[in-house]
């Protein structure tokens, strides 16, 4: 079993950055795909960001491309999710999800562990 914690999220101006992290505990996250989803007020989720086991691939979706950039530090059993250029529309709650697998997806049905969430606003 793995729990996936976010934190980093909060209120930020348009233009401006902040950077998510999702820390894991329970089992070593460090031969999983892990993603990050966000979910907007009214809107289904969606995914943002993925990357593979060692960081050798990485997959974004096409709102968010040259502005986020996802990470990970296998040693510290963590993800990160560098969001710059932030638009009001990034406005939701992001999550972290871990795949069982080696390989980095952007289709959530695949991942297995999901964190609780961390809000991020971001104001105009």
């Amino acid at each position: 079993q793995v729990q996936l914690i976010e934190s980093g999220g909060g209120l930020v101006q348009a233009g401006g950055s902040l950077r998510l992290s999702c820390a894991a505990s329970g089992r070593t996250i460090s031969s999983s795909g892990m993603g990050w989803f966000r979910q907007a007020p009214g809107k289904e989720r969606e995914f943002a960001a993925a990357i593979n086991w060692n960081g050798g691939h990485l997959y974004y979706a096409d709102s968010v491309k040259g502005r986020f950039t996802i990470s990970r530090v296998n040693a510290k059993n963590t993800v990160y999710l560098q969001m710059n250029s932030l638009k009001p529309e990034d406005t939701a709650v992001y999550y972290c999800a871990a795949v069982r697998g080696f390989s980095a997806t952007k289709d959530a049905d695949v991942y297995e562990y999901w964190g609780q969430g961390t809000p991020v606003t971001v104001s105009s």
